[in-house]
């Protein structure tokens, strides 16, 4: 399944628009490599996507085409959710 697909049906993102817009500004690696909208996405897999101060790492348990709102949460586990510092941050310290 692509990754934008995936974040959007794990519901980890709300639209799928936005998640291909995260990965064409390059904020989604997996498996530490900088992907694209289309890069397929495997059980196992480690996604990490940056979006505004915060950075989610995620491991990715199964993959469905389709699954339930209350059910979403068991497509991935959570393994780090981080505030990272802005540009405008480092450079005022």
């Amino acid at each position: 399944m692509r990754i934008d697909k995936f974040l959007k049906v794990s519901r980890i993102l709300k639209r799928r628009t936005v998640s291909k817009e995260l990965a064409v500004n390059q904020r989604i690696e997996i498996n530490g490599r900088i992907v694209k909208p289309a890069h397929e996405v495997l059980a196992g897999d480690i996604v990490s996507i940056t979006f505004g101060n915060r950075k989610l790492t995620v491991r990715v348990l199964s993959i469905e085409e389709v699954k339930k709102k209350k059910d979403a949460s068991e497509l991935y586990e959570i393994i780090s959710e981080e505030k990272i510092a802005s540009p405008l941050e480092v450079e005022t310290e």
